[in-house]
């Protein structure tokens, strides 16, 4: 079993690559760069997109101004000077060849070091972690609640299933499979927060501004409150995939032959359930838990993120695709994957905890 999980570890770091590289490949052929975006700035053309969706690139865009005033000379009917060109170049680090750029940003991710962003004027590994917490805490609020709803409310439905309650609850399943979370979101604050109706929670972060000045239990339920909403609409659009999966699970084993063992033997219900039952249907709600954080925190959360003005990795990411800003992009990108496959070794060493007959070593 050791030697299946250090096998894994080793892949990580080829996976981590392929991926990189595909991106850069691919980055490399977008139009509209960081220094497209700078040349078109110093034409007076508008480019400032991230204006109309958040103010938090503010710093990093005065800093840009400064530098395009200090050389607003050079601006007329006829372009820019070739110099400044290759100024703006030097400055972004694409002055450079492509192969040159890709080495150096993979010798120091291997060290975390994503440099500097374009427009911030900050590191980015500050900003990551300054913003990793917000993505994290909901993506795991999210999941477990999900998990803590959908696994009760598949066993019961697969207990009775075809009756009443397996029935009615199938349609509030249905609705939910049906409306993407960030509808909900939408109809959560025109319903509690002040969208039309009622004005309950916070439409925008995760915590108030007075939120150091609090004790601990104001900083807990301030901390609920804000992130209520949030939760909610995710919960509510990712609830129902995992629930008919918990249903079908059980259903599949419930029908398997050493139920029927188990209860000619004289075995209550509840002892086959839970004692025979639970641990051989749980494997594949199991196995998708990684899939499932990650899911969240790729998808789901990013659109909330941005609908709640959420300050964590997802509204970076977004704005940092919006401005070109490629050492947030990349860096995003790097945390999001190694995450991700970190998650998928968690999965397969906790299938073996709720199961000991599964060796990995022997597939």
């Amino acid at each position: 079993m050791i030697s299946y999980f250090l096998r894994r570890l080793i892949l990580i770091i080829p996976t981590l690559f392929g991926i990189i590289l595909l991106n850069f490949l691919i980055i490399q052929f977008a139009p509209g760069g960081p220094v497209e975006n700078t040349i078109a700035r110093l034409q007076g053309i508008d480019v400032g997109a991230t204006e109309r969706v958040s103010g938090g690139m503010k710093d990093g865009l005065d800093n840009q101004n400064n530098f395009i005033s200090s050389n607003s000379k050079y601006v007329g009917a006829q372009g820019l000077d070739p110099s400044i060109i290759k100024e703006i170049e030097k400055m972004y680090g694409f002055d450079q060849p492509p192969h040159i750029r890709f080495y150096r940003m993979v010798k120091n991710y291997l060290v975390f070091d994503f440099g500097e962003s374009f427009f911030q004027d900050r590191k980015v590994i500050d900003i990551v972690m300054e913003k990793l917490p917000v993505s994290i805490s909901l993506g795991l609020w999210t999941t477990l609640l999900i998990y803590l709803i959908s696994i009760p409310l598949g066993i019961y439905k697969a207990v009775n299933d075809g009756k009443k309650f397996d029935i009615w609850s199938s349609v509030v399943v249905i609705i939910g499979n049906a409306i993407p979370s960030f509808l909900f979101a939408i109809l959560l604050i025109i319903l509690f927060a002040g969208g039309r109706y009622l004005d309950i929670f916070p439409l925008r972060g995760i915590i108030s501004e007075n939120w150091q000045e609090l004790d601990v239990i104001e900083k807990i339920l301030d901390y609920i409150w804000h992130i209520a909403l949030p939760v909610f609409s995710l919960v509510i659009g990712g609830f129902a995939s995992l629930t008919m999966l918990t249903k079908n699970s059980f259903l599949d084993q419930i029908n398997q032959q050493y139920v029927l063992t188990a209860r000619s033997k004289g075995n209550t219900e509840n002892k086959i359930l839970y004692g025979h039952v639970f641990r051989n249907a749980m494997l594949i709600i199991i196995a998708g838990f990684p899939t499932a954080f990650i899911s969240i925190l790729f998808t789901g959360a990013l659109l909330t993120e941005i609908i709640f003005s959420l300050d964590g990795l997802g509204l970076l990411g977004f704005e940092a695709a919006i401005n070109r800003d490629y050492p947030v992009m990349f860096a995003t990108l790097y945390v999001f994957t190694l995450l991700g496959l970190f998650m998928n070794i968690i999965g397969d060493l906790t299938m073996t905890l709720v199961d000991p007959r599964i060796d990995f070593d022997k597939r």
